[in-house]
């Protein structure tokens, strides 16, 4: 089993490599990694609100519940993208391949 992660991380990896993952960071990137949490409402609140803005009088209560889940959707999503960042900083400081 530990093999098979071993294997599954180099090839991650390999894909960050070839995508640019070696290059630093810019000013944006450092700042979503440093506030992953904020990243997750500033993306959030904004779906939910345009949500519930579509969301009709008569049928509020269940267009309530999914206003919440698509701003808590996309919200998770951004703030995950935003702490896999923060790791792949972490690892670049930790090869020395970042500056500052």
């Amino acid at each position: 089993m530990a093999r098979m992660r071993q294997a599954v991380v180099k090839g991650l990896r390999a894909v960050d490599r070839a995508l640019g993952g070696q290059q630093h960071p810019t000013r944006l990137q450092r700042w979503g990694a440093r506030h992953p949490l904020l990243v997750a409402l500033c993306a959030g609140l904004p779906f939910t609100l345009f949500f519930m803005a579509l969301s009709q009088a008569d049928e509020i209560p269940n267009n309530l519940f999914l206003s919440l889940g698509a701003g808590l959707v996309m919200g998770s999503v951004f703030g995950l993208t935003a702490l896999s960042e923060r790791h792949r900083q972490n690892r670049l400081r930790s090869i020395g391949g970042q500056r500052g």
